[in-house]
């Protein structure tokens, strides 16, 4: 098991088109492979951070974009996309930095 984190910096005015895009993956995602976790928030920077849990890498392929129209609505909002944060599941409340 190991989880992603994804931020990026949304454009002006754009932040609630990118939730509702959002929104529409996440709901993708779950209708396709079950839920894994997932999570959007807007940190005290102003970046937008989100995270994934996945059981293994082969899930994760399968299941990465199953809404184009949803992604497109996120893609259009989103200024900066910044490196992805990747966790490998250690416990319930712990993790560990992952390799790769």
């Amino acid at each position: 098991m190991f989880a992603v984190i994804y931020r990026w910096r949304i454009r002006p005015g754009m932040e609630e088109q990118f939730a509702d895009g959002w929104r529409r993956v996440t709901e993708a995602i779950r209708a396709r492979c079950g839920s894994y976790g997932s999570r959007l928030h807007r940190a005290d920077d102003g970046t937008w951070v989100a995270y994934a849990r996945w059981p293994d890498e082969e899930t994760r392929a399968r299941c990465s974009a199953p809404d184009p129209d949803g992604v497109a609505m996120m893609l259009e909002a989103i200024a900066e996309r910044l490196p992805e944060t990747r966790l490998h599941i250690v416990d319930d409340l712990l993790a560990e930095p992952g390799t790769g």
